[in-house]
């Protein structure tokens, strides 16, 4: 074989095995983020804030897409992802219903299905009356309740807006009914016009109103009190570990190779000490909370579980 025949098997070589090269080096290709909420939500925001994050320092290489995919609590956008099996070129990021939906739907996939990238924070509730309200602290709160069971509202029949107060009351000992609400508006009003004695609420949703005066907070289900509610205690402090949240993280399909999971998991390390996410954090009112990895993974099953058992026993799912 003389040299230009060489020199082309060699060159058509290199063509051939070029592909195989690029698909081992990741990543490499269009990224699609599955927000599994619509415009405007905690999560959607969280997940664009995310985005912006990793573009504006270039820790992902390539395009990133984000669709809303909204629909049964998070079932329709979870499931689609769940459906790309293998595929790292997915993600999405979790909330408190990517715990109960499977709880109260029939979902092909569970919490602990798909590839645990990182929690990043927790978002905790805070108890509130309105400023016409007698109660003044927890304490008063706890004395009245016993006397009369109070009406708490939230969002959601089967959320942690239940699962807060239903642990509260047990611990400190009276009942309440509980108002399920769809819409965080529909909630505030209903509290603000004394149709309800208290709710649970994200502080970030209801901060100006806690602000101009309009809503008091009693107690934060975090394990530390934003500094921009002031000296309000937590429940843990007044003598009533909560010990749930919502999950504020980031998966990947099922079955993705380790490589990718772990640049994902070095990348989110880079993401949560840029100013930008702290930021976030702060404005929110979020809890930083850090798990990577298998650690999320086997948080998210133990709060499963722990939501199950709340649930099972108020009757609110078989």
């Amino acid at each position: 074989m003389n040299l230009l025949k060489r020199l082309g098997v060699i060159a058509v070589a290199l063509v051939l095995t070029a592909p195989a090269a690029a698909q081992d080096r990741y990543p490499s290709k269009r990224l699609d983020w599955t927000i599994a909420f619509g415009p405007g939500g905690g999560n959607d925001i969280m997940s664009r804030t995310l985005i912006s994050i990793l573009e504006k320092y270039k820790f992902y290489p390539e395009t990133i897409v984000a669709e809303n995919r909204p629909g049964g609590s998070g079932a329709s956008g979870w499931g689609y992802v769940f459906g790309q099996k293998g595929d790292p070129y997915h993600v999405s990021t979790t909330s408190g219903s990517f715990i109960t939906t499977p709880l109260q739907a029939n979902t092909p996939w569970q919490p602990g299905s798909f590839t645990p990238v990182a929690l990043l924070a927790s978002d905790d509730l805070v108890l509130l009356v309105n400023k016409g309200s007698k109660i003044r602290d927890l304490k008063e709160f706890v004395a009245a309740a016993k006397a009369k069971p109070p009406s708490i509202g939230g969002i959601g029949a089967v959320n942690v807006d239940f699962i807060v107060p239903k642990i509260f009351s047990e611990k400190a000992g009276f009942t309440f009914r509980y108002v399920s609400f769809n819409k965080q508006g529909e909630l505030t009003t209903a509290l603000l016009s004394s149709s309800l004695d208290a709710m649970m609420s994200n502080p970030g949703e209801v901060l100006g109103l806690v602000q101009a005066g309009d809503l008091r907070v009693l107690a934060y289900s975090g394990s530390r009190t934003p500094a921009a509610l002031g000296n309000v205690p937590t429940f843990a402090e007044a003598g009533y570990e909560i010990g749930v949240s919502m999950p504020r993280g980031l998966v990947l399909p099922p079955g993705v190779p380790v490589a990718a999971q772990q640049w994902w998991i070095e990348t989110m390390k880079k993401v949560v000490q840029t100013p930008e996410w702290k930021a976030f954090i702060d404005k929110q009112l979020l809890t930083e909370n850090v798990l990577y990895g298998e650690d999320f993974r086997v948080f998210l099953q133990k709060t499963q579980g722990t939501f199950a058992d709340i649930l099972k026993k108020s009757g609110a799912i078989k």
